[in-house]
């Protein structure tokens, strides 16, 4: 049960009692109206904003309609009070008997508790990592990395349609510099002495590559022409290093749906990208001109010539872009149209990038392909994830994958292990930059918030396996939970199945609104109100999870405790985090 839905749904039913629901013009109020937790207690459990909402469609004073609304919600039986607040808030108390007839919900429905159907099944894309495939994995990588792969399965639990995508930028000169790269290290190998120029790869990561080249060829590379030699150097140095991409992701539990190859959009002398130009100028967004200078700026695409452009000004951009360069040949940009018109072909209606922070030029223009090619049809949401700051004793730990000094994604995930990796990229919004110390990530306190929340799973385990020993059973039943669990009635029992509740209100705003961070946040505050309820048991007996003379309380006690597991283990599942039965050093 979605407690916050239920209550919404109710005062609907009472506006439409009061002949408020009806009007037409209200239409565009309704979908703004929420139930929400009071943020203070003495206020009640819930409160709603419908008088506000809907006071000044209708022309009425927003506490005399909250007055109205009251007068009905007092007669519902699951109420104990109502209470007006200015400027027209309306806080409601619940009765105990609701809310344990919630955690009865919670019990039945086990981890699928809060799942939800609010996506409707909408087919939903969402692109991440998508690193040039120049090499190994850095940890600001890994940060989108999470970011997408928790969205992407956040989303699934609210009832979208997910495909999780990984764009391969293999067209491109960054490509032919690793070509190029790799071809130095082959002919080091070889014997040859070499000095790697300014703005190659450096890495070392390349010499397995070069010997994999003298296994497939020996020598016989260097008796080729270099445009002979070079395309063969790439595709084995792309695969090479979309096998290391992949095996540093696999580390981190993130496996994609799809691949994409930029490289697909150039078959056929570019057919996708002609195609979708020329699909664009039918619907009158393309024409031949000259872009003015860039004001007080250098700007690359820039050229003093009439040239094929998109009328992206015309969709909210700020410039109107180049589709084709001085030689003909098509421009990133105009790649980047091919591949959108790619995935609104393939019927998906919402788009979702995960993007680093230096891609924040590219959001205007990227929403403007969008509102071009699909007519405002697709919903567009760029992420853009900022920086990791990795510290190591005190000291920052800089990078820089050109030089070959970085320290890779796969690294951090050998040292720290993959749970802490992936919670802690999420224990801050993606759009401020993260500080990652590694021995904070590893200790086992409540400052490490992974630790306290799969601690507080782990310590649900060991209360069942306690209870199965004190009461000699082989196995506890959920139906013996949601018998008993009338017994409850604590203050701290029933805050704790008020915060329980929550859960699944929680993962329809974080899917809906693309913020995974929340579930984290949500996570470590219910570990923490365990844990509190839990240390209350060792000041007062009474409170005890396990009762030897009272095996109903004790069931009752279980119930909540496996509440308590199942929510921790379906928002860790989603998360992508191992959930303990026990801890282990």
């Amino acid at each position: 049960m979605n407690v916050f839905f239920e209550f919404e749904q109710r005062i609907k039913k009472i506006l439409h009692s009061l002949n408020i629901k009806e009007k037409e013009e209200l239409e565009n109020d309704l979908p703004r109206i929420f139930v929400e937790s009071s943020r203070k207690s003495v206020h009640g459990e819930l409160v709603t904003n419908v008088a506000m909402v809907l006071a000044k469609t209708i022309g009425e004073n927003p506490l005399n309609l909250a007055d109205r609304i009251a007068v009905h919600l007092h007669r519902d039986n699951d109420i104990i009070s109502v209470e007006v607040a200015r400027p027209g808030f309306i806080n409601l108390r619940l009765t105990e008997r609701f809310w344990l007839r919630t955690l009865c919900d919670m019990i039945c429905h086990g981890t699928d508790y809060g799942r939800s159907d609010v996506g409707k099944n909408i087919r939903v894309n969402v692109e991440y990592v998508s690193a040039n495939p120049t090499g190994p994995l850095h940890i600001g990588h890994g940060r989108g990395a999470v970011i997408g792969d928790v969205l992407s399965n956040l989303l699934r639990f609210a009832g979208y349609d997910v495909t999780k995508e990984y764009y391969i930028n293999d067209a491109g000169k960054q490509v032919d510099v690793l070509a190029q790269s790799v071809l130095l290290r082959y002919r080091e190998a070889l014997g040859e002495e070499i000095e790697i120029p300014a703005g190659f790869y450096p890495g070392d990561y390349l010499i397995p590559v070069s010997k994999m080249l003298i296994d497939e060829f020996g020598g016989r590379l260097l008796l080729l022409d270099e445009d002979q030699v070079l395309p063969i150097v790439k595709e084995r140095a792309i695969s090479a290093m979309m096998h290391l991409i992949c095996r540093d992701l696999a580390m981190l539990n993130i496996h994609h749906d799809l691949f994409f190859s930029e490289c697909a959009l150039y078959v056929d002398h570019g057919k996708a990208i002609r195609d979708a130009i020329d699909n664009l100028a039918f619907r009158g967004h393309i024409y031949s001109g000259k872009l003015p200078p860039p004001k007080g700026q250098m700007f690359d695409a820039w050229e003093d010539r009439e040239q094929t452009l998109l009328r992206s000004t015309a969709v909210g951009d700020d410039m109107d872009r180049p589709l084709t360069k001085s030689d003909g040949s098509y421009t990133y940009f105009a790649a980047d149209i091919a591949y959108f018109k790619n995935k609104y072909d393939r019927g998906f209606q919402e788009i979702i990038y995960v993007l680093g922070a230096d891609h924040s030029g590219y959001v205007k223009r990227l929403q403007a392909v969008a509102k071009a090619v699909s007519d405002s049809h697709v919903k567009l949401q760029v992420l853009l994830c900022q920086l990791v700051r990795l510290y190591r004793d005190g000291e920052p730990v800089r990078m820089g994958k050109r030089t070959g000094h970085f320290i890779s994604l796969r690294e951090v995930v050998s040292e720290v292990g993959c749970d802490p990796v992936r919670f802690m990229m999420l224990y801050r919004k993606y759009d401020a930059p993260l500080d990652f110390d590694f021995a904070k990530v590893t200790e086992q306190s409540r400052d490490n918030p992974v630790f306290y929340v799969q601690y507080a799973n782990a310590r649900c385990h060991s209360i069942f396996r306690q209870a199965c020993k004190t009461m000699q059973i082989g196995e506890l039943n959920r139906n013996d939970f949601i018998t008993h669990v009338g017994r409850l009635g604590d203050e701290s029992e029933l805050l704790l199945i008020r915060k329980l509740a929550e859960y699944p209100r929680l993962i329809e705003t974080a899917a809906m609104n693309q913020e995974p961070h929340r579930l984290a946040f949500y996570l470590y505050d219910l570990a923490s109100m365990f844990h509190a309820h839990w240390n209350k048991g060792n000041e007062d007996l009474a409170l005890r999870f396990i009762h030897l003379t009272d095996q109903g309380l004790t069931l009752a006690r279980l119930g909540l405790v496996q509440a308590v597991a199942d929510v921790i283990t379906s928002g860790l599942s989603i998360i992508g985090v191992e959930a303990p039965d026990e801890m282990r050093n």
